[in-house]
Parts: structure tokens; sequence; C-alpha cells
């Protein structure tokens, strides 16, 4: 099972990331290991690079996005298997 399939299975389930996210535009790291999020929905990357904020820290390359709820508001992020803990 691809890392995709593992997401699109547990929509709607919680995800824990260990990583902090990078964001881009100025941001950075967020320096919040350990986020648990609400994972809404999973596709490939089929959306323009800059409209990916967010990223993990092995993800830079990564083919799979997650929609995930961070602190109130859908992001999608760029996404590893190494970089996600299904709950």
């Amino acid at each position: 099972m691809t890392l995709l399939e593992k997401l699109q299975a547990h929509r709607g389930g919680l995800v824990r990331l260990p990583t902090p996210l990078f964001w881009y535009g100025g941001r950075g790291w967020d320096g919040t290991p350990g986020r648990l999020c609400l994972l809404l929905d999973a596709d490939a990357v089929r959306i323009n690079a800059a409209d990916v904020a967010p990223i993990t820290v092995a993800a830079v390359l990564a083919d799979t996005t997650a929609l995930l709820l961070i602190d109130g508001q859908p992001q999608w992020v760029r996404v590893v298997e190494k970089d996600v803990e299904f709950l």
C-alpha cells in the first residue's frame, strides 16, 4: 500500500507529524514537533507547488500532499511516509 493509499484510507482520522513544519513566505520553521492534525484529504501533487505552504522536514521532493487541519485552518502539506504517524 502506498503512502497516498494509506492517507486516503485514513481520511477523517488523526495523524501526528513528529517533525516541525517549514512554512514558505518568510515564516520558516514553526518549532512545533509532534503536532496532531485531522486528516481531511490526500492527493498526489497536482497543484502548484506555491499553493502548498508548509512541508515536513524530508518532504522537499515529495509527490504526496495531505490536507490537514492546522490551527483551525485547512492546509495542504507535502509529506513522506516517515513524517506521518497514523493514530
